[in-house]
C-alpha cells in the first residue's frame, strides 16, 4: 500500500512539473525542465541513499516542483534578492508539495517531515537534510555542472565548486569524486579543492 501512495506522489509531482514551459533537450527529445530534474533527483537518491525514507524520496523528487512559477528576476539581482528567492522558493514547494502529499492520504507526519526537508532545516545538524543537500550537489555535479562551467569564467565556477563543496558531507565528497567529469571540469573541480 505504501508503494501505490508513493507512485500516486511521484505522478502527481511529475504532472505538475510536465507543465514547465522551460524544455531540455536529451537525446534529441525535448523534455519539460523541472520534470527532468526531478526524474534525476530520484534516480540520484536511488544510488546514494538506497536506504532513504520515504519523506526524503518525496522531498528529492519535489525538490523544485513549478520551480518556474516564481522566477528568479522578480526579486533584485543582487545577493540578498537571490537569497529571498531562495527562501520564497523553499516555502512554495513545500506548500505545493504538501497540497499533493494530502490528496493522495498522506499522515500530517509524512507530511510535515517533507516540508521540512524541503525548507532545508537543520542543514549539516539534521542527517535527512544533509542526504537531500547531498543528492542536489551531485545532481548538479552530473548533469549541470559541465554545461555551467562553459557558460561562466574559471572564478565563478570555482567559487561555486568551492560553496558546493561546502554544503556536502564527507560521504557526499566521496560520491562527487567518483563521477566523471571532462579533463577540464575536473581540472577545475582539483582548482577548487586545493
Amino acid at each position: 500500500m505504501i508503494d501505490d501512495k508513493l507512485t500516486n506522489a511521484y505522478s502527481l509531482i511529475d504532472k505538475a512539473n510536465a507543465e514547465d514551459p522551460n524544455k531540455e533537450k536529451v537525446d534529441g527529445e525535448s523534455i519539460a525542465k523541472e520534470l527532468l530534474y526531478g526524474q534525476r533527483m530520484t534516480k540520484m537518491i536511488t544510488t546514494f541513499e538506497p536506504d532513504a525514507s520515504e519523506a526524503l524520496k518525496i522531498a528529492a523528487r519535489a525538490q523544485h516542483i513549478c520551480r518556474w512559477k516564481i522566477p528568479r528576476d522578480t526579486y533584485p539581482m543582487n545577493r540578498v534578492g537571490y537569497l529571498k528567492w531562495r527562501e520564497e522558493l523553499k516555502k512554495f514547494h513545500a506548500t505545493t508539495t504538501a497540497k499533493i502529499l494530502e490528496e493522495v492520504g498522506y499522515d500530517n507526519s509524512t507530511i510535515d517531515n517533507v516540508s521540512f526537508l524541503l525548507q532545508k532545516k537543520k542543514l549539516k545538524k539534521n542527517k535527512e537534510t544533509q542526504t537531500l543537500e547531498d543528492v542536489i550537489c551531485l545532481v548538479f555535479l552530473n548533469y549541470y555542472y559541465e554545461e555551467f562551467s562553459k557558460k561562466h569564467t574559471d572564478e565563478k565556477v570555482i567559487d561555486i565548486l568551492q560553496k558546493t563543496w561546502r554544503k556536502m558531507s564527507e560521504k557526499g565528497h566521496e560520491a562527487a569524486l567518483e563521477l566523471s567529469y571532462s579533463e577540464d571540469g575536473l581540472s577545475l573541480i582539483k582548482q577548487a579543492l586545493q
